[in-house]
């Protein structure tokens, strides 16, 4: 009964070493990470195209690889939807992660293997640093639920496709699996409000230490549950300690929740995306994320001002300055170039950033 929580603690000591290292030497982490994306895809069609073999620092590749959005991009997606491969990394993709634009209509984002084990790792990092800030392992034993889309996949010239969440629920780690809520045909359902009530039924009472998704969704999971049980969510759940969210701005939803739940939650903000998982909280007195400088991507930023400016200027994460709006860009273990995801950020803190 015991054992999961003390390997916890040993995983999270590790882990938050670990992340204290790259992070404490930030400057030195990304610009290995630069060198590693530009040396793996030089032999790649987009890499042939843009002179990979030419780019020998930031200057160079800002010289030789413009700023593109997936319009800019989809040229090479297009060649690997129709089987070619080595286009935007070497192989193929595992998936494309399937999103909707509001310009580009369907999007079809590539995941690879690399891309896809930092997602799983960002996830895990973010609650093992939540562990070693806090101490507290109470949630480890109960059972936990991740509000996600269906992970049933279709397919396209022999790579799978479906939405981000529906991907990362094929990586739940085995020793979460007996812990983890709903059950896999509850998940696969496709009508959102069927599958919330279902999971209502799977949840209502189990012993819940752990909630997370995108707010939206769980405002109407929390709301549903109030709804039939007459009951504010923390006295449903009375072990329920952890709640975990991203994708959106959770201000607009802060009071509702507080009010839905009724007790303080600890609770632990990420940024995941399509296009990679970007930082995620790891002090929960302190405002503001942890940039992950160490999975695969490469950051620039532009400041939002001049972004529609003629030429721009991008700068590396060693010039960004606190308080200022940045487009984020990023270069990526997926292929992604250069590629502005239409993200704006700004800094709280550069030490660490």
């Amino acid at each position: 009964m015991f054992l999961k929580p003390i390997a916890a603690k040993l995983l999270a000591k590790k882990v938050s070493k670990s992340v204290d290292a790259w992070s404490k030497r930030p400057v030195e982490t990304q610009e290995k990470v630069f060198k590693d994306l530009i040396s793996s895809a030089v032999s790649t069609h987009f890499g042939k195209d843009h002179d990979f073999k030419g780019i020998k620092s930031h200057e160079d590749f800002i010289e030789r690889v413009h700023v593109r959005d997936y319009e800019g991009l989809r040229p090479y997606v297009d060649m690997i939807i129709n089987g070619d491969k080595d286009i935007l990394w070497p192989g193929k993709p595992l998936y494309f992660a399937k999103t909707s634009g509001t310009t580009s209509g369907v999007k079809y984002i590539p995941i690879t293997e690399l891309s896809i084990q930092a997602q799983v790792e960002a996830s895990r990092n973010a609650i093992l640093l939540y562990i070693n800030e806090t101490g507290n392992t109470k949630f480890v034993n109960g059972k936990m639920i991740f509000l996600q889309g269906s992970p049933e996949l279709s397919e396209k010239n022999g790579i799978n496709v479906g939405r981000l969440s529906g991907i990362s629920a094929h990586y739940v780690p085995k020793y979460l699996q007996k812990n983890r809520l709903p059950s896999w045909e509850t998940n696969c359902i496709e009508d959102w409000e069927t599958k919330v009530n279902a999971i209502i039924e799977e949840t209502l009472d189990e012993n819940m230490t752990v909630i997370a998704g995108i707010p939206s969704w769980v405002q109407m999971y929390f709301e549903k549950l109030k709804e039939k049980t007459s009951k504010q969510v923390g006295d449903i759940f009375k072990n329920f300690n952890l709640f975990i969210y991203g994708g959106v701005n959770y201000e607009p939803y802060r009071a509702k929740f507080e009010k839905l739940i009724g007790r303080k939650v600890d609770s632990i903000e990420l940024y995941p995306a399509s296009e990679g998982f970007f930082a995620f909280q790891d002090k929960q007195n302190e405002r503001g994320m942890l940039l992950l400088l160490n999975s695969g991507i490469f950051y620039e930023f532009i400041k939002a001002d001049d972004f529609f400016t003629e030429n721009p200027k991008r700068i590396a994460l060693k010039n960004v300055e606190i308080g200022v709006n940045y487009v984020m860009i990023i270069s990526t273990n997926a292929g992604l170039w250069a590629y502005n995801l239409g993200d704006t950020v700004e800094f709280t803190s550069t030490s660490p950033y």
